[in-house]
């Protein structure tokens, strides 16, 4: 197992002071601490968001529209998991009712976009799978862990007057444009072993203590990004990320937890 080396991303949207498992002060806004992904697993990123202001309301292609504009298959699939919320922290993730293309672009350039976005109210242990396509933002007063496929293809569609590039154009043919899939969206149990996604592009496992067996048949053999939460595993401790040739080897003893990402197909 190799601890990845991390890159922590200054942005205006940032925080001062981040919460567990880092908990310290900031010489500068802080809003991301990024993994770099080994070239031994280069399909996944895994990153830690902290926004004390609103991000942009946004959205990612999918593999197929990122090839068909010419940027390679760079396609974005995500997941967010909650690890620290304010008491009224949002994320906006789909819209409210469905709209036309046209009402889309309109609302888009006036800021109504804000008010047709549905915005959940969060706390930590939320998750959430952002397919490729979903309208969404990361509202003020939230940090989460994000699993994405390793693409930095964004189309914004808004950025609340902030002097930035928006991509109407691209983004409105390929947007969804109606309400996120409930089932998409829940609140994982406290303590225990959950998959979290399943395909189509990672895996993702919640493990918490020892993995049990049919885990370890599972993960036999598979590259992994292992970010532990709690504890630590080895010489990797909560907060960092490592990866793995081997996930079912891992040996995570108690009171250590936190995600396992395996790519789809990857072996």
């Amino acid at each position: 197992m190799k601890r990845l080396p991390t890159r922590e991303v200054a942005k205006i949207w940032g925080c001062m002071h981040l919460p567990t498992p880092f908990d310290r002060a900031c010489s500068e806004p802080t809003g991301e601490i990024w993994f770099e992904p080994p070239d031994e697993l280069p399909e996944l990123l895994a990153k830690y968001i902290f926004a004390c202001d609103k991000l942009s309301i946004q959205l990612h292609p999918d593999d197929d529209q990122a090839e068909a504009a010419g940027l390679g298959r760079t396609g974005k699939e995500e997941c967010w998991l909650v690890i620290a919320a304010d008491g009224d922290a949002r994320l906006g993730v789909g819209l409210r009712e469905a709209v036309s293309e046209e009402e889309l672009r309109a609302a888009s350039l006036d800021g109504r976009i804000e008010d047709l976005l549905e915005w959940h109210r969060v706390e930590a242990g939320d998750f959430l799978y952002i397919p490729a396509g979903t309208i969404h933002a990361i509202g003020a007063g939230v940090s989460l862990i994000e699993i994405q496929q390793n693409s930095d293809v964004t189309y914004r569609l808004y950025d609340y007057g902030r002097p930035r590039e928006l991509h109407l154009d691209a983004a409105l043919p390929i947007a969804r444009r109606g309400p996120h899939p409930a089932a998409l969206r829940r609140r994982i149990a406290a303590t225990g072993e959950d998959w979290l996604v399943e395909g189509p592009h990672f895996y993702l496992l919640r493990y918490d203590g020892p993995l049990s067996g049919p885990a370890r048949e599972r993960l036999a053999g598979r590259r992994a990004l292992v970010l532990p939460t709690t504890g630590r595993i080895g010489p990797v401790m909560a907060g960092d990320c490592a990866w793995i040739h081997d996930a079912a080897a891992l040996e995570s003893g108690q009171g250590a937890s936190g995600l396992i990402a395996v790519p789809v197909g990857g072996a």
